[in-house]
């Protein structure tokens, strides 16, 4: 499997070994030594796997997941923690951070490899991910021109539909609905209703399930279609 990662350790020798054993290992791997770095890094390049140290100066690893799971474009970014903290306090606190896994110093180097490799494959961000699976901008794009229709130009016409079908939803799934609708994107949602990216997704995906659809893009199609926003 192959994967551009960012490995982020203060400590010169972990970095260029590990850098090594992953580059063995088929990985493109550009490192950095501390949050800051890293941040300017993938403000530039966005990675398929973050490898991050806790214990750094000026920005620690919590604080840079935090940093990344409250920006839409990296909320979703593999995280995995690489530390010498290893008590069980010290993992609730990377897991309620947001990481999706946690290894303690010292490791076995193997371990760290099926770690990543698990991960690439359940986020689908190995690098030869189906082109037809589209990303969020082209979604929200193509939500935006089905906005765009006017009514006597397509099927679809929301000032007059009469809703088809009958689906109970909850009064802030409605609301993150009608964002969708709108073609927000996450981030936007949160900021407008006052919650988290987090809480956020975790209403898109009872909505795909309510509605059995898989994307954003056949969610706004179908909630127009059947009358579901006004």
């Amino acid at each position: 499997m192959s994967g551009h990662l960012l490995l982020v350790d203060d400590e010169p020798g972990v970095r260029e070994a590990v850098k090594a054993y992953l580059e063995d290992c088929g990985f493109t791997v550009t490192v950095a030594s501390n949050a800051r770095e890293a941040w300017t890094l993938i403000e530039h390049f966005t990675p398929s796997l973050v490898i991050s140290d806790v214990m750094m100066p000026q920005v620690n690893g919590y604080e840079f997941l935090k940093q990344m799971r409250a920006d839409e474009r990296f909320a979703l970014l593999p995280v995995i923690f690489l530390t010498a903290r290893g008590m069980t306090s010290d993992r609730i606190l990377g897991y309620q951070a947001g990481c999706d896994a946690y290894l303690s110093k010292p490791f076995d180097p193997d371990e760290l490899v099926a770690i990543i490799e698990n991960l690439l494959k359940q986020r689908g961000l190995q690098t030869n991910t189906p082109p037809e699976i589209a990303d969020l901008a082209d979604q929200i794009a193509e939500i935006k021109a089905l906005l765009k229709q006017k009514p006597n130009e397509g099927r679809i016409n929301v000032a007059t539909k009469v809703p088809t079908i009958k689906i109970e939803f909850t009064a802030r799934e409605q609301s993150v609905l009608e964002l969708v609708v709108e073609g927000l994107m996450n981030k936007e949602i949160a900021s407008r209703l006052g919650t988290t990216i987090r809480n956020v997704e975790k209403y898109v995906s009872r909505l795909f399930n309510k509605t059995g659809t898989s994307s954003r893009t056949e969610l706004v199609r179908y909630a127009l279609q059947n009358g579901l926003v006004i």
